[in-house]
């Protein structure tokens, strides 16, 4: 058998609405709230029966925006500055013979959307709209185990960067009431440095912007140092990754 088929069984609702400034790790940002919405037929209340009695669960999923590249035997790890070469098999690289990734996250409850059942998901790490194949639950005797050797990635990102908002991106996040933890979620996003290896090599200013919930985020970068300058309401497609 060289091919199989697989059901999707619904997608994810994430405030990351593109690759850029989504944390390399789940877990990493714990604002990072997004909704697993499942569909008929598996928007079945019998199939997450006894859910509820696990903090934790591990979804499997598509890279699907990069499902289409192909795959590589060798990739750049962002945690060495893009500078090295690894197998794909050494890493969690999205550019694999089946673009098929693991994420653990925290599970926050479930309630209906009509003929959808939702998930609602803590510390996530996964793109707007990311096809998910299967939910298993997350087990801490077997699959938590804290010595275990972590290779190049041994220890969780740097995040020694500083943050500050300017007086207007301040009042913005204090104003809107959707999301009461949007200034601790940027903050902790940029605290990530989620800047490509290549950029962070050079010393001038730099100015950036993203894409969180359906807010556009503009800050500057000098140095260690983040500022946001300016947050507002989205209009049109997704912002690109710098100015």
């Amino acid at each position: 058998m060289s091919e199989i088929s697989l059901h999707i069984l619904g997608y994810v609702r994430s405030p990351y609405k593109q690759k850029f400034a989504i944390p390399r790790q789940p877990g990493l940002i714990a604002e990072a709230i997004g909704e697993l919405v499942l569909h008929p037929p598996f928007a079945d209340d019998a199939i997450i029966r006894g859910i509820d009695s696990f903090s934790h669960l591990w979804l499997v999923f598509q890279f699907h925006e990069t499902a289409d590249k192909g795959w590589s035997p060798l990739v750049r790890p962002p945690r060495l500055g893009g500078n090295q070469k690894k197998g794909v098999f050494a890493t969690r690289a999205t550019f694999r013979p089946n673009p098929i990734g693991l994420s653990v996250v925290k599970f926050l409850g479930s309630y209906r959307e009509g003929e959808k059942l939702v998930l609602k998901l803590g510390g996530i790490d996964l793109l707007d709209g990311t096809p998910i194949l299967d939910i298993k639950p997350y087990l801490p005797y077997a699959d938590s185990h804290p010595k275990a050797d972590g290779g190049f990635a041994d220890a969780a990102p740097s995040t020694d960067m500083t943050v500050s908002f300017s007086p207007e991106a301040l009042a913005f996040c204090q104003a809107q009431r959707k999301y009461p933890e949007l200034q601790q979620f940027i903050e902790k996003v940029l605290r990530q440095d989620p800047r490509p290896p290549y950029k962070k090599q050079k010393e001038e200013r730099q100015s950036y912007g993203m894409t969180l919930y359906e807010f556009n985020i503009k800050w500057t970068v000098d140095e260690n140092h983040n500022h946001v300058t300016r947050i507002c309401e989205l209009i049109g497609e997704p912002s690109d990754d710098s100015n």
